[in-house]
């Protein structure tokens, strides 16, 4: 199993990849931005992604569209420490199979290894 980690903060990349391999006991691959995901993606066919909506250089939301027309099979949270009720409905219309507001705690980590592996 593989897990994408998409986030502009090296720490909560760096926290999070921890946390996930400590959990699920599987490989993580880190990107800085929506265009590092989307070469990420094509590289490694990860289980699932987890990804930042607000990101510089191409933000979440666009990232997911193109990764959805790449692999419209491919399974993508969107992550935001901002819960906004517009950041949630915007990222399921785009086809995110779920949203969680960070910090994401380690039981909810753990559904997601169950759930997507």
């Amino acid at each position: 199993m593989r897990v994408l980690i998409c986030d502009d903060s090296m720490t909560v990349r760096k926290k999070m990849g921890e946390q996930i391999r400590d959990i699920c006991h599987c490989d993580v691959i880190e990107a800085k931005n929506g265009d590092a995901a989307i070469e990420a993606y094509k590289a490694h066919r990860p289980s699932f992604v987890l990804m930042d909506i607000m990101m510089p250089v191409k933000d979440g939301l666009t990232a997911l569209q193109e990764i959805l027309q790449m692999d419209p099979d491919a399974k993508v949270i969107m992550l935001s420490s901002v819960g906004t009720k517009e950041n949630l409905q915007a990222a399921l219309r785009a086809g995110a199979i779920d949203f969680i507001q960070k910090p994401i705690d380690t039981q909810r980590l753990k559904e997601l290894c169950d759930n997507y592996q």
